[in-house]
């Protein structure tokens, strides 16, 4: 991952609605949510802020969607959340090792 796109990624997630979102999506885990699921979980509205916000997640990456019939599912992007998380953490302790196991979410066949 480069600066550009972690800032990207950084950016999105700066934003108490957009964190609260992706929060919920990692949570929901590969099969992710429909909108309207997503906004209720979250006591929200899934009106065109809503969207905004999801809009805003998908662009840095963070989030893909899948559409079935009439509904749109949001599931988070777990290889680029673990890929932000490793960057984030590239040379953390000085290069000598903390002692803390890293860990990632597993990918899926649906969930690349």
């Amino acid at each position: 991952m480069d600066i550009e796109l972690a800032t990207n990624a950084l950016k999105a997630l700066a934003h108490e609605t957009r964190l609260r979102i992706f929060r919920r999506l990692v949570q929901a885990g590969p099969e992710g949510l429909c909108v309207a699921d997503l906004a209720g979980h979250l006591n929200a509205e899934a009106n065109g802020s809503f969207s905004f916000h999801l809009k805003e997640l998908s662009n840095a990456g963070l989030i893909r969607n899948r559409q079935e019939g009439r509904f749109i599912y949001y599931i988070a992007n777990y290889p680029a959340m673990n890929e932000l998380l490793g960057y984030l953490t590239e040379h953390c302790c000085a290069g000598e090792p903390c002692g803390e196991q890293i860990h990632t979410c597993a990918t899926t066949e649906n969930n690349p």
